[in-house]
């Protein structure tokens, strides 16, 4: 049995994988992930639904079997030393945790009480609990009554009881308003840069992997795709120099002359040219100044910085959000009861 290493990293996995058999036919909703997470990171894992963000999470959890590969957990085998695994991690699923008819404070005190601690101190860790996450005041109501946000900030709680040195986050945001996903973000990346706790969340919102992590790990089809900070992997990519003109012909010109930037990538569409290139906020105004001397004059001028849509744009064909979409339209009752989540 693997002994816990507080010195190596926290999660570590070697072709990590899972597959289901779904309608005959064998599915790989993860496939060969090497990953390390060092103490202390807050990483996203982002991806369009399917990608197998949530089946990573839960062979990390001990939910799910590994097919094939190795991983550790805490210094931990998810397979050999689930007990283990399980007593050093906190987990938030995408479902609420809380039962709806038990009052809030109710139920952080009986999740205190079964990981072993006394009465008076899991009555102390709860009010502690409560008040760091903004639920002193409702904590008496029964969860039931209580506004998504709250529900899922109660969950993030409850996760937290046993004060693990990392905590899994599936979708933490999901189903809530804006001022809500905000509010639960500010929590979580409070917790973060406060305690130290390392954080591991899912998500398919782009803003939220942004704003909150400090590595995102972009995962499509059960492979990873990309590993990085948010802004080296966006600003890899480039910025985006729109350029529009009075004509057709003046375009091709202009992309042909933008085509010889270092790096760039040009395309040319009608009186409009779009240039993707490093650093192209800084290089936008010499460009225009050249391209008016060549007798291209520019009539629009626009310079938006790269997203993470855009990075995943790049690398996959398509978008992000369309992905989505199109997954989640595209889920019907009878593709999700076998395998809820398998490939997400």
């Amino acid at each position: 049995m693997t002994t816990s290493n507080p010195s190596g990293p926290v999660i570590r996995t070697r072709q990590l994988t899972k597959t289901f058999t779904r309608h005959k036919q064998t599915v790989e909703a993860v496939r060969g992930l090497d990953l390390d997470v060092a103490p202390g990171e807050l990483v996203a894992f982002l991806g369009p639904n399917g990608a197998g963000k949530s089946t990573t999470l839960r062979m990390l959890t001990t939910l799910l079997t590994p097919t094939s590969g190795t991983a550790e957990v805490v210094g931990h085998d998810v397979v050999a030393a689930q007990r283990q695994v399980r007593r050093s991690i906190g987990y938030v699923g995408q479902g609420n945790a809380a039962a709806h008819q038990q009052r809030g404070r109710d139920e952080v005190v009986s999740q205190a009480r079964a990981h072993g601690m006394s009465r008076r101190a899991a009555h102390a860790r709860a009010e502690e609990l409560l008040d760091a996450f903004d639920l002193a005041e409702h904590a008496g109501r029964p969860v039931s009554t209580l506004s998504g946000g709250q529900r899922r900030r109660l969950d993030v709680a409850i996760g937290l009881v046993h004060a693990p040195p990392l905590l899994f986050l599936d979708e933490p945001s999901t189903g809530l308003d804006p001022q809500n996903r905000v509010n639960l973000q500010e929590q979580v990346r409070r917790l973060h840069e406060e305690v130290g706790t390392t954080i591991v969340l899912t998500t398919h919102y782009l803003e939220e992997a942004d704003a909150l992590a400090g590595r995102v790990v972009v995962i499509d089809h059960g492979r990873v795709i990309a590993d990085d900070t948010a802004p080296r992997l966006k600003s890899a990519l480039g910025d985006l120099v729109s350029l529009g003109f009075d004509s057709p012909d003046l375009a091709a010109a202009a992309a042909e002359r933008a085509a010889r930037l270092p790096g760039a990538t040009v395309h040319h569409h009608g009186a409009d040219v779009d240039v993707r290139v490093a650093g192209g906020r800084d290089l936008a105004a010499g460009l225009v100044t050249d391209l008016a001397a060549a007798g291209s004059a520019v009539r629009r001028l626009e310079v938006s910085g790269p997203t993470l849509d855009d990075v995943f744009l790049d690398l996959t064909g398509r978008s992000l959000r369309e992905s989505d979409q199109t997954t989640t339209a595209a889920s019907t009752p009878a593709t999700t009861s076998a395998t809820e989540g398998a490939a997400a």
